[in-house]
């Protein structure tokens, strides 16, 4: 014989309102927001961790390289030093580390000179003082800067909106 559900109630026992059905539901899903919630707080605290450590190891890998760099550098003008005096050698690695040094600002400085400014930013910002200043309401119409679908910042219409 097949079991089947009984849509029936048991004898006795009165079929709960919708009010309690709707208040039963709403706890339900009120423990499961509240259980996702903790569970989402415990995967990024892990994460967190795991995220501290890591970092934590590179700083130190960086700051091992950097000693190996000094090292290498020193043992170069212990190299250079087989035919020149040792101040010579020390001051031939120094010029170099020097020279290199300012290669890289250069090239830093020309690559920061690259970079696009904020320019719609830029435009907004000064907007900013007219459009914060109060007034009384219904007083004043004025144009509001928008963001045009291409990005560029535009003024409303000022019969489109009604301080």
């Amino acid at each position: 014989m097949a079991h089947s559900a009984s849509t029936t109630p048991p004898a006795g026992a009165e079929e709960p309102s919708i009010g309690s059905l709707v208040q039963s539901a709403m706890a339900d899903v009120s423990t499961l927001v509240r259980s996702e919630i903790e569970l989402a707080k415990a995967e990024i605290g892990k994460s967190a961790k795991k995220a501290g450590v890591s970092v934590a190891l590179f700083a130190a890998a960086g700051v091992l390289l950097a000693f190996a760099g000094i090292y290498l550098f020193v043992a170069i003008a212990e190299a250079i030093a087989e035919g020149l005096p040792r101040w010579l050698s020390y001051l031939i690695v120094t010029v170099f580390l020097a020279l290199l040094a300012g290669l890289a600002g250069l090239i830093g400085l020309r690559m920061m000179k690259k970079i696009d400014k904020p320019e719609r930013t830029m435009e907004s910002l000064k907007e900013l003082p007219e459009v914060m200043h109060r007034e009384a309401p219904g007083q004043r119409r004025r144009d509001l800067p928008t963001i045009a679908p291409g990005g560029q910042v535009t003024r409303r219409d000022p019969d489109t909106y009604l301080v």
